[in-house]
């Protein structure tokens, strides 16, 4: 992000009377942190109805009742589609994204909790897995693809690339994932699955071996304006093994990646191999 020639004389004052993501400020820094706000106050109060696991869908061929006058397009033959929110979070966060993924891609869509209590992101991933075994079991899918926000990212590459989920697994999408860790809020170190999420951590350190033949296509999708990555790259894929694309995301922060409606788009046309054609290239600007 560039600062104008005019307000280049002024930085100096504003780094010593402002913290240094503020000294920065620009009109897009100020109409997503605004968003952020706006985002953050709906989903505290959309967080209770997100507490309990979702009811499980029916099993395929089994009559389903839609809500009066919902419009929705015939189930079709694609894996399952599962959601996997991030740190002291619940499904609430995908309301909209669910809604758009299953009217208009047409996929079956489930939501995943894990417990707030989580303290370890291996055991996490080994609980996704057992997760993963009982809906193909029950949707008789052989694989699912997997749309993780912030830790449920890391979660869910952590079972693909480690526990032997790609056998599962079709597409990871990974929505501002510290893929790489993140310093950001050094005091909330006292957390043990925040420190799993620090640059140079055991978790890191083993997502950044060597994983042939890995069978995900990985698509990360990192914004330039999320402050809770840093640095912002960090929620990219860097990986000689894996199968990779990254999508920069210009003018939103964390907390609107799983609910702007352009990203939506984004994450239906990543998860649809049919229309490669119709995927976003170099990037998308949703401000």
């Amino acid at each position: 992000m560039k600062v104008t020639g005019v307000i280049e004389p002024f930085l100096p004052l504003c780094r010593r009377l402002l913290p240094g993501r503020l000294a920065g400020l620009s009109m897009a820094l100020l109409k997503s942190t605004a968003l952020e706000a706006a985002i953050l106050a709906g989903h505290l109060l959309l967080y209770p109805t997100g507490l309990t696991p979702e009811r499980r869908p029916p099993a395929p061929g089994t009559p389903a009742a839609e809500p009066a006058g919902t419009d929705r397009l015939p189930v079709r033959a694609a894996p399952p589609v599962v959601l996997l929110h991030g740190f002291i979070d619940n499904r609430s966060v995908f309301v909209l994204l669910r809604r758009s993924l299953a009217q208009h891609g047409g996929q079956r869509v489930e939501s995943l909790n894990y417990s707030p209590l989580t303290c370890d992101i291996r055991t996490a991933a080994e609980l996704l897995g057992r997760h993963i075994e009982e809906i193909c079991e029950r949707t008789g899918s052989r694989r699912v693809d997997i749309v993780g926000h912030s830790l449920g990212g890391l979660i869910a590459r952590y079972y693909v690339q480690r526990l032997g989920g790609d056998l599962r697994v079709r597409t990871l999408v990974t929505l501002g994932t510290p893929h790489s860790g993140t310093r950001v809020a050094p005091l909330a170190d006292a957390h043990p699955i925040v420190r799993q999420m620090r640059p140079g951590s055991e978790v890191i350190e083993e997502l950044a071996r060597p994983a042939p033949g890995c069978r995900t296509r990985f698509v990360s999708f990192w914004s330039d304006l999320d402050s809770l990555m840093e640095p912002v790259e960090t929620a990219r894929v860097e990986h000689p093994d894996l199968i990779t694309e990254n999508v920069r995301v210009t003018g939103i922060g964390h907390l609107a990646l799983p609910v702007h409606p352009a990203v939506a788009t984004g994450i239906r046309q990543a998860l649809d191999e049919a229309r490669p054609e119709e995927r976003i290239p170099g990037g998308l600007t949703v401000a």
